[in-house]
């Protein structure tokens, strides 16, 4: 009886997770924490803007206290979210409907941080003329 060893089975290679510190996963991880981020701003504006049917007084407190620098820094914030998710979303659209998206997303994705630089420079700069110019 001949005695026929199997062959070697090659060692395991280790599995590399793709995302792991990816651009795109940094947009998935971005793209979700502005859109929560938008979320909870509409749910306060929407209660804050509500104030005015209950009282004209009380709205006009809250609005107020809106006129702080803190707050206008805050609004810069704003912009900057509200900007990048939306420029990342066109971007998202492109590669689910595109035929040729998912090869280019990362070019994609280095497009949309190229505008979204730029028209977020130009939009704090305005934002900043206005807070200085209130204060």
């Amino acid at each position: 009886m001949s005695t026929a060893q199997a062959p070697a089975r090659p060692a395991p290679t280790k599995k590399i997770n793709i995302y792991k510190g990816d651009p795109g996963m940094w947009s998935w991880v971005a793209h979700r924490i502005s859109g929560v981020a938008i979320f909870f701003f509409l749910f306060v504006h929407v209660l804050d803007t509500s104030l005015v049917t209950l009282s004209p007084e009380s709205y006009n407190a809250v609005i107020d206290t809106y006129k702080t620098p803190i707050v206008g820094l805050m609004e810069i914030g704003l912009v900057a979210l509200v900007l990048f998710h939306a420029l990342n979303g066109l971007r998202i659209v492109a590669v689910d409907f595109w035929s040729k998206g998912a090869r280019y997303q990362r070019q994609m994705l280095w497009a949309v941080l190229a505008i979204w630089v730029v028209v977020f420079a130009a939009g704090t700069a305005r934002l900043l003329f206005l807070l200085f110019q209130h204060l």
